[in-house]
């Protein structure tokens, strides 16, 4: 089967939250929910002309597509940004925890607000959007929370300090947060993505790529939906057993 086969899943009557999903893996695994006919609330922190990009690409789902712009980082903006949905959706089937950001330096040289910024967006982003989405789902007795974290998490990539820390604090907290909420009907997992060929890549020197992707037992950087399929798979009916749980996305990294 090629990696571009289409891998079929059903999400209609389901709302889905994706944060950071206008660009990258996040509106790859977007775009995948609203074909398998989810409504999609796709979230950004301040790119509107992404946002408005991506509804214009996806016109054809423009009656199941939300955008909304926040910060996930900000607890009161999240919760702002929850009380603004609730009746229009009072259930949210799944939230994908995709927001991200880098800032990479060694940490001898690495600036505070450098490694705040990152810690701020990617783990506490996560965490506040868990929080306020399992308060939904507790109501309901069913969810999935998946959240995009990274091989930097275990491993610790040079210059990744706080990157590091941030997507090994998720994996953290999706192992205790699956086994406060399992007896609700709630799964929690991650899906780690290795080198894919987003922009968030795309600063990469040609040199480091070389390099980066004869490090990778496939030699090839991955695809966004390849990562969106898994999410999907752990987002469906037929992972309901896994929780806590780490798919890793990676060509064997």
């Amino acid at each position: 089967m090629s990696s571009d086969a289409c891998v079929k899943f059903d999400f209609s009557g389901q709302t889905v939250v994706v944060t950071g999903g206008t660009r990258g893996i996040g509106r790859a695994v977007a775009e995948s929910f609203l074909k398998a006919g989810a409504t999609v609330i796709v979230t950004y922190a301040g790119n509107q002309s992404a946002a408005v990009e991506f509804v214009e690409a996806n016109a054809d789902y423009r009656d199941k597509i939300e955008t909304h712009r926040f910060n996930v980082a900000d607890y009161a903006e999240a919760e702002a940004f929850f009380r603004a949905i609730e009746e229009r959706h009072p259930k949210i089937e799944v939230l994908v925890n995709n927001a991200g950001i880098r800032r990479d330096s060694v940490v001898g040289m690495m600036a505070s607000e450098d490694w705040q910024a990152v810690l701020a967006t990617n783990l506490t982003g996560s965490y506040n959007m868990a929080k306020l989405a399992v308060l939904k789902m507790m109501r309901a007795r069913y969810g999935r929370i998946v959240s995009i974290t990274s091989p930097s998490g275990k491993f610790g990539f040079e210059g990744q300090a706080n990157y590091a820390a941030s997507k090994a604090g998720q994996v953290a907290l999706t192992r205790s947060l699956s086994k406060e909420v399992a007896k609700r009907g709630i799964t929690v997992n991650c899906v780690s993505p290795g080198f894919i060929e987003t922009d968030f890549i795309g600063d990469l020197p040609p040199e480091q790529v070389k390099a980066y992707k004869s490090g990778v037992p496939m030699k090839r950087f991955g695809k966004p939906e390849e990562v969106a399929n898994c999410v999907l798979f752990l987002a469906s009916g037929s992972a309901a057993y896994i929780t806590g749980a780490t798919l890793e996305v990676t060509g064997g990294l």
